[in-house]
């Protein structure tokens, strides 16, 4: 079963939610498809222009190489020459940051991702966590 507008929409809700119970700064949250496309999108008011962008390459880069922005960035630091072509190649759309998680169902199939920006690395992650296990859905 894919993912559904009104998961991705849950998603976003519990994310932001999340964010202002740690009472970080207003931040953007995007979730994708398995194939990369943007399912759902939002930006808090006051979160800076370029949010949006971050969250999408965060969670473009976990959906198309199927693992989280955390395990992404420690990789690209063992191989960063492989990276710097993977971002090259996706002209400028992979971000290996944390702040991504992908979004599994309990089967464990990939059905898309959710990045966030505006916080910490690690901030972000545990927006994008807190939503998807609030969708009813698992992380990776």
């Amino acid at each position: 079963m894919p993912l559904t507008l009104t998961q991705a929409n849950a998603i976003i809700a519990v994310a932001f939610a999340k964010a202002r119970a740690m009472n970080i700064k207003p931040l953007a949250v995007v979730v994708l498809d398995e194939s990369g496309h943007v399912k759902s999108a939002q930006r808090e008011d006051g979160a800076s222009m370029f949010r949006v962008d971050i969250a999408t390459g965060k969670a473009w880069a976990a959906v198309g190489m199927g693992a989280s922005s955390r395990t992404l960035l420690g990789r690209a630091k063992e191989n960063p020459q492989f990276f710097g072509a993977l971002a090259a190649t996706a002209q400028g759309k992979f971000l290996p940051q944390t702040g991504a998680v992908l979004i599994k169902d309990a089967s464990g199939n990939i059905l898309g991702a959710a990045g966030a920006s505006g916080g910490t690395g690690d901030e972000d992650e545990a927006a994008c966590i807190a939503g998807v296990e609030a969708a009813g859905l698992t992380h990776g």
